[in-house]
């Protein structure tokens, strides 16, 4: 096994072990083509986009802590309501600050399983549906869930992101 392959075996087994953890085993569902984008996921599950809870990283300036907002993958977010939410600003991560604090790769940030505890805001839009899709840890898999269980599991402050 190639060193890059054992680190999304890694990072894919810490976000199995950590839903263990947390009292939920989903099945984890992995595909051959990426579903990095919400387009690319929703199209490989067969769901809507809409059903996607993608990970979107961001630095809260005033504390450097990584914020992770799961919207869904039909809403573009607003930064200033998140970060008047928060009470923090945010910005842009990039792909070392979000590996650093969350221990995923951009396109594989799953809701739980981080290095470093996140503030996480999850988007009032995915309550919409009955069962949505998150990532898994690598970018090419996804686990199901409810937006309640998202909730409950994270901790994250339900708000409207858009």
């Amino acid at each position: 096994m190639t060193a890059a392959r054992a680190e999304i075996r890694s990072s894919a087994d810490r976000v199995r072990q950590a839903l263990a953890a947390l009292g939920h085993e989903p099945e984890i569902r992995e595909f051959g083509a990426t579903t990095r984008t919400s387009a690319d996921a929703a199209a490989a599950i067969g769901c809507t986009v809409a059903q996607i809870a993608k990970s979107l990283v961001f630095r809260a300036v005033g504390t450097n802590r990584a914020v992770l907002i799961i919207a869904s993958g039909a809403n573009r977010v607003d930064e200033a309501r998140v970060s008047a939410a928060i009470g923090d600003r945010i910005a842009k991560a990039d792909a070392t600050f979000v590996r650093d604090k969350t221990g995923f790769a951009i396109g594989g940030v799953a809701p739980v399983g981080h290095t470093e505890t996140p503030i996480i805001v999850i988007d009032e839009d995915l309550f919409q549906h009955g069962e949505i899709w998150a990532a898994a840890g690598t970018p090419n898999a996804v686990f199901r869930l409810s937006p309640e269980a998202l909730a409950a599991m994270t901790g994250g402050r339900v708000i409207a992101v858009k």
